[in-house]
């Protein structure tokens, strides 16, 4: 009987998990608070690969996913940052499609998972992505994949 040999990641032999990262930063609404939550994680090997900013009168929610997410979270604690870590997918838009956010969408759909925030990352590993905060990402995941999307795994972060 022939061996089966897991996939390969960029890492080694083995199974990547589909989720990413993210941090959820509370800063105040001070002038030149945002550079320095920006200058601590880019002076460090990693870098910043997606950012959204969600602001009220006095306080900001800065999400984050960062190419070293190890690293970052190291370096958020260090800086006394208050923050807080989840779990997103990461998809590429497929150039293949006129309309990739609508079949993104549409499959999801078909299985009621619902879309909390999404938004688009600033480096493109591969190809235009996005990032997905939703209701199950193991399902989604799964779905996403069985469709013919490709999900981007931390490894593909790297800088």
């Amino acid at each position: 009987m022939e061996e089966v040999l897991p996939p390969q990641t960029q890492e080694g032999a083995g199974f990547e998990p589909t989720r990413v990262r993210q941090f959820t930063v509370f800063l105040e609404n001070k002038v030149g608070r945002l550079q320095t939550l920006v200058r601590a994680l880019e002076q460090g090997s990693g870098k910043i690969v997606a950012m959204s900013i969600h602001e009220s009168a006095d306080s900001a929610l800065v999400r984050l996913i960062c190419s070293d997410p190890d690293e970052s979270r190291d370096i958020l604690r260090y800086g006394g940052f208050a923050f807080s870590e989840s779990d997103l997918l990461v998809v590429e838009l497929p150039r293949k499609t006129k309309q990739p956010l609508i079949d993104i969408c549409a499959a999801l759909l078909s299985a009621e998972i619902n879309i909390h925030y999404a938004y688009p990352l600033l480096l493109r590993p591969r190809a235009p992505s996005l990032a997905l905060y939703v209701d199950d990402p193991t399902l989604a995941a799964r779905l996403l994949i069985r469709k013919g999307f490709t999900l981007i795994g931390e490894s593909d972060l790297k800088a």
